[in-house]
C-alpha cells in the first residue's frame, strides 16, 4: 500500500519552536490529544521536529526527546491515523531569522543530510505506509537553484537508505506557491508528496501577529474577500506603516486562492504526483466571521481541487483548539 494523505493537523510548540522540556513539554501532546484529533475526522498529523531538539550542539542525540517522538508515533499509529515527521528547523536554516548557511556552505548541507541518516536509523522501521519524512520545512534560499541542490543531496541520502519511503517535498521561499515553477522535482520516483503552505492575503491570516515587522503593529480594520487593508484605511496609514504593509496588503478570496495555485496544480499534473498544503489558517487575533469566510472558501478550493491539507495548528495562536481547550473557528469551520 502507499503513503496517502487526506485532513490533518499539526502538531505545533512540542518539539518545535519551544524551550519546554521535561513534564511542561510531555503535556504538550498526549494520548489523549491524539484520540480527540482522530474524533474530529483527520486521517494524519504532521509533527514538527527541530535539530536543537534531537540532538545537541555535537550531535549527540537527546534521548528523551527521541522517545517523546517514538511514544507520539506509536499513539498516532494506534489510533489509525498517518504521520509526516518534519524536519522544521536547523541550526543552519530558520525559516523566519538569518543568515542561512545551509546554502552557503558546505559542510551545513552535508550536516542536513547527515541528520536524516540519523533520522532513517531510528525511523526507518516505521511503516512506509504510514510514516513520510518531509525533508525540510520552508526552505529560504536566495536563489531556488541553492534550494534545489541542497534539497536533491538529502533526497539522495535518505533515498539511499529507504528507496520507497515517501517524501514530501516543497518549493523555495516558504514553500510559496509561486516558486513552484522553479522546483527540480527528482524523475521517476512514485514515492513522492508536494507540499505548499498558504497563509494569504497576510493581513487577514497573521492579523496583529506580533512576530511579523509587517503586520505587529496594525490593529486597523481588514477586510475579505478583496483588499486586505482597504485603500482608504491605507491611506490615512503614517508613510512608515504604509512601506512595512504594501507588500503584503493583497487580495483574497476564492478566485484569488484559485489563480494562487497555478503553478503547484501545474507540477502536480506534470509529474503526476499528489498535491498537500501542509499548513495554512487564519491567526484567532482576526475577526471570527473574517476568519471563517476565509476558511470556508479555503476548504472549498482544497476539496475542488482534490489537494490533501493539514491545518496550523492543533493549539496554538491559529489552533483547532484554545489553551483551555475549548473548539475554535478553525475547527467548527473545518469540521462542521
Amino acid at each position: 500500500m502507499r503513503f496517502t494523505l487526506g485532513r490533518g493537523s499539526n502538531i505545533s510548540h512540542w518539539l518545535s519552536q519551544s524551550d519546554a522540556r521535561g513534564d511542561e513539554r510531555r503535556r504538550r501532546f498526549t494520548r489523549e490529544d491524539v484520540a480527540r484529533l482522530a474524533a474530529l475526522g483527520l486521517d494524519h498529523l504532521r509533527l514538527p521536529v527541530d535539530e536543537e531538539q534531537l540532538w545537541d550542539d555535537q550531535g549527540a542525540p537527546h534521548e528523551e526527546a527521541w522517545d517523546l517522538l517514538q511514544q507520539g508515533l506509536d499513539w498516532t499509529l494506534e489510533a489509525g491515523l498517518n504521520a509526516v515527521v518534519d524536519l522544521h528547523i536547523l541550526r543552519t536554516h530558520h525559516f523566519n531569522e538569518g543568515p542561512k548557511p545551509l546554502f552557503t556552505e558546505a559542510a551545513a548541507a552535508e550536516a542536513f543530510a547527515d541528520c536524516w541518516r540519523k533520522i532513517s536509523e531510528r525511523l526507518g522501521d516505521r511503516p512506509r505506509d504510514r510514516v513520510a519524512y518531509e525533508l525540510l520545512n520552508e526552505a529560504v534560499a536566495d536563489d531556488p537553484a541553492d534550494w534545489n541542490r541542497v534539497l536533491h543531496l538529502a533526497y539522495r541520502t535518505v533515498r539511499a537508505l529507504e528507496p520507497q519511503r515517501c517524501l514530501v517535498l516543497g518549493s523555495n521561499r516558504w514553500n510559496s506557491v509561486a516558486q513552484y515553477e522553479f522546483l527540480d522535482v527528482p524523475a521517476d520516483d512514485r514515492e513522492i508528496v508536494l507540499t505548499f503552505h498558504y497563509y494569504h492575503p497576510m493581513p487577514v491570516t497573521h492579523y496583529r501577529a506580533p512576530w511579523t515587522w509587517q503586520l505587529k503593529d496594525y490593529d486597523g480594520p481588514i477586510q475579505y474577500p478583496g483588499l486586505a487593508i482597504p485603500q482608504e484605511v491605507f491611506n490615512t496609514l503614517p508613510r512608515d506603516q504604509q512601506r512595512r504593509v504594501a507588500g503584503v496588503n493583497t487580495l483574497g478570496g476564492a478566485a484569488v486562492m484559485e489563480a494562487d495555485l497555478m503553478w503547484p496544480l501545474a507540477i502536480a499534473a506534470r509529474t503526476g504526483l499528489p498535491l498537500y498544503c501542509g499548513e495554512f489558517g487564519a491567526v484567532a487575533f482576526a475577526p471570527d466571521a473574517i476568519r471563517a469566510a476565509w476558511y470556508a472558501d479555503f476548504l472549498a478550493v482544497m476539496t475542488r481541487h482534490g489537494i490533501a491539507w493539514a491545518n496550523w495548528d492543533f493549539r496554538g495562536n491559529f489552533g483547532l483548539f484554545s489553551a483551555d481547550d475549548r473548539k475554535t473557528v478553525a475547527c467548527t469551520a473545518l469540521f462542521p
